[in-house]
């Protein structure tokens, strides 16, 4: 169900390998409740919302037994369908967000098109497999899960960086500040903001 006036989205993806309630409000301060199972994800979906000033509220349970794949895709997809949904049809958007942060030694970039054409370029290279229990690959598929679910282009290049912990912190504030640019309202735009007139 969606607020479109109020720009929420709430929504339930239960499958039988997650269970995932998620509630999502664009125009927040980055109020975060997240329990997801898998801490890391905890960690860079917090830093997600507090940066991008969302109020994000995500409860998960998910087949981590097996391993962390399921959920961290199955999160992906679930913020990708509450975008879409508080976003409505996209009218009255800026449309385009870009950010670059920094954290200690590492610099990413991320840019955003809410365009309706899903893609995802991930240039990204990390020397550790892991962080902690986290399967740094995971990243990658969570942002390809969330980019079709929410009809977005996407671009995320690390400038530079070695600890594979900076780096994903960095990569998920810059998407955190991307696109809260990129679906804030703009003052000169009514319907669609396309040279087609529709997205």
């Amino acid at each position: 169900m969606t607020e479109r006036a109020t720009r929420r989205a709430s929504l339930q993806r239960k499958t039988k390998e997650t269970d995932i309630q998620l509630v999502l409000a664009l125009d927040g301060k980055g109020s975060v409740i997240v329990n997801t199972g898998v801490g890391f994800m905890d960690h860079m979906l917090t830093l997600f919302a507090v940066h991008g000033f969302f109020d994000l509220e995500i409860v998960a349970k998910g087949d981590t037994e097996v391993d962390d794949h399921h959920t961290v895709e199955d999160l992906g997809i679930c913020l990708g369908m509450a975008f879409d949904q508080a976003l409505g049809d996209k009218s009255g958007i800026c449309r385009y967000g870009h950010a670059y942060v920094p954290m200690d030694e590492t610099l990413a970039r991320v840019c955003a098109d809410f365009s309706n054409r899903p893609y995802l370029h991930y240039q990204v290279p990390l020397a550790e497999a892991k962080v902690g229990t986290f399967d740094t690959a995971l990243a990658k598929e969570f942002l390809r899960a969330f980019m079709l679910h929410a009809g977005l282009t996407l671009h995320v290049d690390l400038l530079h960086g070695e600890n594979g912990h900076h780096i994903l912190e960095a990569v998920f504030k810059a998407l955190g500040r991307a696109l809260a640019m990129a679906a804030s309202p703009h003052p000169l735009v009514s319907g669609q903001l396309s040279s087609k007139g529709v997205l």
